[in-house]
């Protein structure tokens, strides 16, 4: 199933997409995002979907600070790009918590982890990426079971001007290291294809 999106008049201000993502009623389980000012709604993830968030999730609390955390379900704003995303994995440091009541800045991620799905998965090869790199977050790893071809784990790095670099790609079933201050190789063999 694919995302849906969610109608409004164009012109509208961050200030108004925000209300408006506020206001979306979607049923249980579905991420409500704005990409590319467009609210957007999504069904719940599939359990291959879950089951590789889980697995990228304990590998990383196994390396990560104690005074950082990862978090699944946690808005990611990008005022700039029109983007409000809930990324699957976000590696934050508890001092960069917002204010209680405010949006949480993606500027302030260490790591965002995107799965895609069948039905949206330009919106984290592209939109997405475009938003993460623009907010200035160091590491971006996407993690494609829906790559045409063969399903693939990209990381990337070095954001400039809203672009990111490739830092390394694999195939399902090869091994993928994320650098420091993680230093943290994934085997994605362990990831579910779908």
């Amino acid at each position: 199933m694919s995302a849906l999106a969610v109608d409004h008049e164009p012109g509208f201000g961050w200030d108004d997409l925000v209300r408006i993502w506020t206001e979306t009623d979607a049923p249980k389980g579905c991420k409500v995002e704005i990409i590319e000012g467009i609210v957007t709604v999504s069904p719940p993830p599939s359990c291959d979907h879950s089951l590789a968030a889980s697995r990228v999730n304990r590998r990383l609390l196994a390396v990560i600070p104690e005074d950082w955390h990862v978090f699944q379900m946690q808005e990611a704003a990008v005022p700039s790009r029109s983007g409000l995303f809930i990324p699957d994995l976000m590696v934050v440091a508890e001092e960069d918590r917002p204010a209680p009541g405010d949006l949480f800045p993606a500027s302030r991620a260490k790591l965002v982890v995107e799965i895609t799905s069948s039905g949206n998965a330009n919106h984290d090869r592209i939109a997405k990426a475009h938003g993460y790199a623009q907010a200035g977050v160091p590491l971006y790893l996407l993690l494609d079971p829906w790559h045409s071809g063969r399903p693939t784990a990209t990381l990337y790095g070095d954001p400039q001007g809203g672009t990111y670099r490739v830092l390394e790609s694999v195939e399902y079933g090869d091994k993928l290291t994320l650098p420091a201050p993680f230093d943290l190789t994934l085997d994605t063999a362990t990831f579910p294809v779908s």
